[in-house]
């Protein structure tokens, strides 16, 4: 099942199940956060619906959900720690890298991303898979970790590289990450009886049609339920996202890293098979805002 927040004709925003273009409206509960705060099942609410439907084509599809906490895990993937080392990156990127994402920064499909002149410019992209959390829990084992599993969706973990070096002299990164319009999410929650084998999704991120990222979502180097339980310390809230890490590929740890970074009039493409294609614009200040980016700010 795919499970889609989406603003309608009339302007309000819903939720809905998706299915052959079609959206089953849930008008059960307001945000798909709360859907998952209840504890049903998907599955059951939606076909308890009230029964109206709309287009996908006739909506403007939001970010699927909007957690309480957001999980970032950072080093999963140990192509990315290798790539690192081409450029002599100035941190090592070990496993077990967590921080939390600012959620305020979340956007859904087709949504600009805005291009913050006046902070940086060394705008990255970074392709992740990540689940969102089917309840709540804590200090649980590996054992029972499956059943946290609430569906998956495309995460891409736009980065700030010039600000994300200069934090990391501290040890610690944030900031390059959680600036406004930083993390686009969707295009659609995807339930997991339809992904039979997680650790078998192709995996690919491109700009204007360029490849840029291509793995599989098996090349990561921990299972997703040794992730969920090393996190579960922290406390899981229904509807909480946990991002499982980028692969290699990014734009800053190539040796010609300034010809590959994002620029206005980009378009990003995120594609994670069985899931679908999370694309977004990129777009001035100006543009966004109406006005000249103020001046540039170093730390």
């Amino acid at each position: 099942m795919k499970l889609v927040t989406f603003t309608d004709p009339d302007g309000a925003t819903r939720c809905g199940a998706l299915a052959d273009g079609q959206i089953n409206v849930i008008d059960a509960f307001a945000t798909m956060r709360e859907l998952f705060e209840s504890g049903e099942d998907p599955a059951t609410i939606a076909a308890g619906a009230n029964g109206e439907r709309v287009g996908l084509a006739d909506v403007r599809l939001r970010a699927p959900i909007v957690p309480k906490k957001f999980f970032h895990t950072s080093g999963n993937y140990r192509e990315h720690e290798e790539e690192s080392k081409v450029v002599g990156w100035s941190h090592e990127i070990a496993p077990w890298i967590v921080f939390f994402q600012n959620v305020d920064a979340i956007i859904g499909p087709d949504d600009p991303i805005v291009y913050p002149s006046h902070l940086t410019n060394e705008l990255d992209y970074e392709l992740e898979l990540a689940v969102v959390m089917a309840r709540s829990g804590k200090h649980f084992d590996q054992g029972e970790a499956e059943r946290f599993i609430g569906g998956y969706v495309i995460f891409n973990d736009i980065t700030a590289r010039d600000i994300q070096r200069r934090e990391m002299r501290s040890g610690v990164f944030s900031f390059c990450k959680a600036i406004d319009t930083f993390c686009p999410l969707g295009p659609w929650i995807v339930t997991p009886d339809e992904i039979p084998d997680p650790y078998m999704l192709d995996m690919e991120l491109r700009v204007n049609g360029q490849r840029r990222q291509k793995s599989v979502s098996g090349n990561m180097s921990l299972t997703i339920p040794q992730v969920i339980e090393h996190y579960s310390a922290l406390d899981y809230s229904a509807g909480d996202l946990l991002s499982l890490g980028t692969v290699s590929g990014v734009a800053g740890f190539r040796k010609d890293a300034q010809d590959f970074y994002l620029k206005p009039g980009d378009v990003v493409e995120c594609e994670i098979e069985r899931i679908g294609v999370l694309r977004n614009p990129v777009i001035s200040w100006e543009e966004a805002y109406g006005a000249p980016a103020p001046p540039l700010r170093r730390w």
